[in-house]
């Protein structure tokens, strides 16, 4: 699976997650670089010029991609992943990005992308690819109403999308209806995910060879050899996968392990268990848990 789901920086190895070295260390610089005084729009045109792979293993990377890495607190450690950052030095990072707030007047509005809801960037268009959003008419009013739409449902004063429109409450019940067919058989849980097809990658052929060359030679101290193992690492990250589906499954099981059928929406399991749900014209919502299984529902 793509790394999607395990923040940049680790790595799953025998069904234990470990750091990854050589992707530790340039968080651990984004953080350090931030600290120091590096803005954050500044840091991200570094990383895409230098081809590290964001969290959709592509080398394309923005302020709020930043902003994720600086504020995910993953890296402080818990009981599945080990700590990267010291706290202290995670705080100091925290203070630094809230005076920045400040002094920029941000604010979170309530259609902004930035304003975080349950369903924030799960949701996507099953029929153009897109993402959904929350809009909210008549904000403050009695006559307030609140919907998530496709984000090219209006484009450039067109209607473009004719996906859905769906409620909180229309996705939080068909949330229960797909989380209760897994408490009353959990055997789902087991379904084996499709094996996904291992990338051709030219690039780190090449370079493997040429630093398998130098190494039967015996040329240990050429200044070649670690500039070679550091492309051939930036190579391998672009097509890098990682199957942790029977990590994420335990976890799953552990999530919904001891719980009574749902009768009301539990954010917290949603948060843990649900990777995405895309939404189709036809009324039909597929959910995606994080350990690759699908299950399909209508609104």
């Amino acid at each position: 699976m793509i790394q999607r789901h395990m923040p940049i920086g680790y790595e799953l190895v025998n069904g234990k997650i470990r750091l990854d070295e050589p992707k530790a260390a340039v968080v651990k610089k984004i953080f350090s670089d931030y600290l120091s005084g590096v803005s954050t729009s500044a840091l991200a045109k570094r990383l895409t010029e230098m081809g590290f792979p964001n969290a959709n293993n592509k080398a394309s990377w923005n302020h709020g991609s930043i902003g994720k890495i600086l504020e995910n607190v993953k890296y402080l450690g818990d009981e599945f992943y080990p700590q990267m950052i010291s706290t202290e030095f995670f705080e100091q990072v925290q203070k630094r990005r809230k005076e920045r707030c400040d002094q920029l007047g941000r604010s979170i509005q309530p259609n902004s992308g930035n304003h975080q809801y349950p369903f924030t960037g799960k949701l996507r268009c099953g029929e153009c690819g897109e993402v959904y959003r929350k809009y909210i008419e008549h904000c403050g009013k009695l006559s307030e109403k609140s919907f998530w739409k496709c984000k090219r449902y209006i484009y450039k004063n067109r209607v473009c999308c004719r996906c859905g429109f769906l409620t909180d409450e229309q996705l939080e019940k068909v949330f229960l209806e797909a989380a209760n067919r897994i408490l009353a058989r959990l055997q789902i849980l087991d379904r084996k995910p499709k094996k996904e097809p291992i990338s051709y990658n030219p690039e780190f052929n090449s370079l493997d060879q040429r630093i398998r060359e130098l190494e039967a030679e015996g040329r240990f101290s050429s200044k070649e050899l670690p500039a070679l193992i550091f492309k051939r690492a930036q190579a391998f990250y672009k097509t890098a996968k990682i199957d942790d589906a029977k990590y994420n499954t335990e976890k799953m099981k552990q999530a919904f392990s001891g719980r009574q059928l749902l009768t009301e929406f539990d954010e917290e399991l949603f948060m843990m268990v649900i990777k995405q749900i895309t939404v189709y014209a036809d009324h039909r919502l597929v959910f995606e848990f994080i350990n690759r299984l699908t299950l399909e529902a209508r609104y």
